[in-house]
C-alpha cells in the first residue's frame, strides 16, 4: 500500500492523442469509432483488410510496413508488398483447403514469415493459431489437439517439435522453406508459391462477430484454455492503439512480444497496423546491445515492452545504454506484469522517458486500464481505465466496495474485444461474469482519484518475465517423470522476473534427492512443454500440504513457507 503514497509524475507538454482524458470519458461512446473503418460504409469486414489493403487503397502503399532486424539482417517491407505476399500466400492456402473458419495455427519464429502468415491466414476468413517459438512438443500437442487442427504453417526446425502421430486431425503441414527442407507430407510453401499464380483481392468478407485468431491462457487448474477473439475486436485494438500507444502517421513502433503470445498479436501486429504504423521486429533474442542497436538503427518512436526487459536492461547498467543513440524515442510503454517503481525512475534517470504501465488480458482483447502519455502516473497504479470501460472493485459476491479496500477487480461488461468463447467450454465462458462483472481473477485497491492498484492474484496462477503459467501445467508434467510422485507449483517472488516457478516434489520410492536427479527433472519439464514453464528451482519434501476431504495441493501454504524463508533471512 506505500505505493499509493508516492508523489505523481506529471506528463511532458505534447500534442497527444487523447489530450483531456476526464471530458472523453463522459462523453466517449464505441459506436463513435466505428466510423474509422471502410466497412462502417462498405459492410465489408475483415481484420486484415482493414490493417494492409485499406492502405493501400488510401494511397500509402510505398510506406514502410515492416523493418525487420536480426543481427546484421535487415528486411523491410511497404503495405503494397505486404498486400501482394500475403494475397499470394492466401492463394496457396485456398488451393491446400484452408477456409472460413478453418484454424490455421502458425508456429514460427519471430519473422517476416510469421507475421505474412498471420495476415493471409485471416484474409482467408480462417482463424489465426500463433504459437510461441520456445513452445516445446507437449505445449504444441495439447493446443492442436484440442481445437482438432488441421493446418499448420511452421519451418524445418520447429516442426520437430510437432508430434505427427498423435495429432490424426493434422492434415496439412506448410513448411516455409524449399523442398529439401521438407519431410515426407510437409508441402514447401517457396515451391507452392511458384506453382500458384497470386490473387488479387483474396479477401473473404465477413461478420464483426466471427472468428478472428485463438490463444491459448493458463489458470491455476486445468490445461490451458483457447479463448477465442472475433473481428470486432479491432474497433477497441484501433483505439488504444491511438489513445494508449499514441499513434501518429510518422510513427515506426517496437513491439518486442512474439505473435503466440497475445500481447505480439494484439499489439505487435493489429493495433500498429489498424493506425498505419511501421512496425518493426527484432529477430534476435534478448540482449541489451541488440534492444539498443535496434531502436537506433531503425528509429523507434514507440516501444512497448515487460517490465522483465526493463529490469534486465537496467540490471546492465549505462555502459551498454551510453553506446547508442536512443532520441528517437517519445513513448515507453509496459505489459505483462505490475511495472515496479524503480523501474519508472529508471526509465526516467536514464532514459528521459516515463515508462506507461498498462493492464489487460488474453481474454479481454486489448487494453483496459492504462497510464495514458497525457496523464499523471502513480507509480505502483495500473493507471485508469480507458473512456468506455467502467471498472470495480468488488467484494465475494460481486457488490462494489468503497475506495481502499482490496477486492476483486472487476470491469463492466461488456466491450469491442472481449473474448466471443472458450473454446469449448461455454461453462467456463461463463464462470468470468457475475452480476453484469467480469471478474479479472486480480486483486486490486481503487483510490479516490480512480487509479487501480495491483494487490496480488486470487488464483495461483504465475508471473514469470510476463508469461502466464499455469501451475497445474507444470505438475502434470512433473509426475510424468519417473522419480517424481507428487509435485506442486508456485511462482516464488523474483526481483527481476517478478516470479519464477518454483516446484516441491515428493520422490518416489528408490530415488534419492541429489543435484543431478533435480537437474533431470527440470530438464525433463523444459523440453516436453516449455522453457518458461520449467522450474528454476525444486525443493524435495516428504509429503505436500492438502485439504483433509479432497486432497487437493495446498499451494498457499507452499507459498507461505516461502515467505517465512525470506522473512528469517
Amino acid at each position: 500500500m506505500s505505493d499509493l503514497h508516492l508523489k505523481p509524475i506529471q506528463p511532458v507538454d505534447g500534442a497527444y492523442n487523447l489530450p483531456n482524458y476526464k471530458a472523453v470519458y463522459q462523453e466517449f461512446s464505441w459506436n463513435d469509432v466505428e466510423k474509422e473503418f471502410s466497412w462502417h460504409q462498405t459492410g465489408k469486414v475483415n481484420m486484415a483488410y482493414e490493417c494492409i489493403d485499406r492502405h493501400v487503397a488510401e494511397g500509402y502503399g510505398d510506406k514502410i510496413a515492416l523493418h525487420y532486424v536480426n543481427g546484421d539482417e535487415e528486411q523491410v517491407f511497404t503495405f503494397k508488398d505486404i498486400q501482394e505476399k500475403t494475397d499470394h500466400l492466401a492463394a496457396v492456402l485456398k488451393k491446400y483447403g484452408v477456409k472460413k473458419g478453418d484454424i490455421v495455427f502458425i508456429f514460427l519464429p519471430k519473422g517476416p514469415e510469421c507475421y505474412l502468415a498471420m495476415i493471409a491466414a485471416i484474409k482467408l476468413g480462417a482463424v489465426a493459431g500463433p504459437l510461441f517459438e520456445a513452445f516445446m512438443e507437449e505445449a504444441v500437442k495439447d493446443r492442436i489437439m484440442d481445437c482438432e487442427g488441421r493446418f499448420l504453417i511452421s519451418d524445418s526446425e520447429l516442426v520437430k517439435r510437432v508430434p505427427r502421430h498423435e495429432l490424426p486431425s493434422l492434415e496439412t503441414v506448410f513448411i516455409t522453406e524449399g523442398p529439401d527442407k521438407c519431410r515426407e507430407n510437409e508441402i514447401s510453401l517457396i515451391k507452392a508459391l511458384e506453382e500458384v499464380e497470386p490473387e488479387k483481392n483474396s479477401i473473404e468478407w465477413l461478420e464483426l462477430d466471427d472468428r478472428l485468431n485463438i490463444h491459448y491462457t493458463s489458470g491455476s487448474t486445468g490445461k490451458p484454455k483457447g479463448i477465442v477473439h472475433a473481428h470486432r475486436a479491432m474497433i477497441h485494438q484501433y483505439q488504444t492503439g491511438k489513445w494508449v500507444l499514441d499513434i501518429k502517421e510518422d510513427d515506426v513502433y517496437w513491439c518486442t512480444a512474439h505473435p503466440g503470445w497475445v500481447t505480439g498479436t494484439v499489439y505487435g501486429i493489429f493495433a500498429p497496423w489498424l493506425n498505419r504504423a511501421t512496425i518493426v521486429v527484432n529477430g534476435g533474442r534478448f540482449n541489451a546491445d541488440s534492444w539498443y542497436s535496434t531502436i537506433e538503427k531503425t528509429g523507434v518512436t514507440v516501444w512497448y515492452s515487460a517490465p522483465t526487459a526493463f529490469r534486465m536492461l537496467k540490471a546492465e547498467g549505462n555502459e551498454a545504454l551510453e553506446k547508442y543513440n536512443l532520441s528517437s524515442l517519445r513513448h515507453i510503454l509496459s505489459v505483462g506484469e505490475p511495472l515496479n517503481p524503480e523501474v519508472i525512475v529508471w526509465g526516467i534517470e536514464t532514459l528521459g522517458k516515463r515508462i506507461h504501465d498498462t493492464w489487460w488480458m488474453t481474454e479481454t482483447g486489448a487494453q483496459l486500464i492504462v497510464n495514458l502519455p497525457s496523464e499523471a502516473i502513480k507509480p505502483g497504479s495500473m493507471g485508469r481505465p480507458i473512456p468506455g470501460i467502467e471498472v470495480a472493485v468488488l467484494d465475494d459476491n460481486g457488490i462494489p466496495l468503497p475506495n481502499g479496500q482490496i477486492g476483486h477487480l472487476g470491469i463492466k461488461a461488456s466491450w469491442p474485444a472481449i473474448m466471443r468463447e472458450v473454446w469449448k467450454n461455454e461453462e467456463k465462458y461463463q464462470s468470468y461474469f457475475i452480476n453484469g462483472w467480469y471478474i479479472s481473477g486480480d486483486l486490486a485497491v481503487l483510490d479516490e482519484d480512480g487509479y487501480v492498484f495491483f494487490q496480488g492474484r486470487s488464483d495461483d496462477m504465475i508471473n514469470s518475465s510476463g508469461e502466464r503459467i499455469g501451475p497445474f501445467e507444470v505438475e502434470s508434467k512433473l509426475i510424468e517423470h519417473e522419480a517424481v510422485a507428487e509435485a506442486g507449483v508456485i511462482g516464488k517472488p523474483d526481483p527481476v522476473r517478478g516470479e519464477i516457478v518454483k516446484a516441491f516434489i515428493v520422490l518416489k520410492k528408490g530415488y534419492t534427492p541429489s543435484a543431478d536427479l533435480l537437474e533431470n527433472i527440470r530438464m525433463f519439464v523444459k523440453q516436453k512443454l516449455a522453457a518458461h514453464s520449467a522450474p528454476r528451482e525444486i525443493e524435495v519434501l516428504d509429503e505436500l500440504p492438502k485439504t483433509k476431504i479432497s486432497g487437493k495441493i495446498l499451494r498457499r501454504e507452499l507459498k507461505a513457507r516461502e515467505t517465512v524463508k525470506v522473512e528469517a533471512r
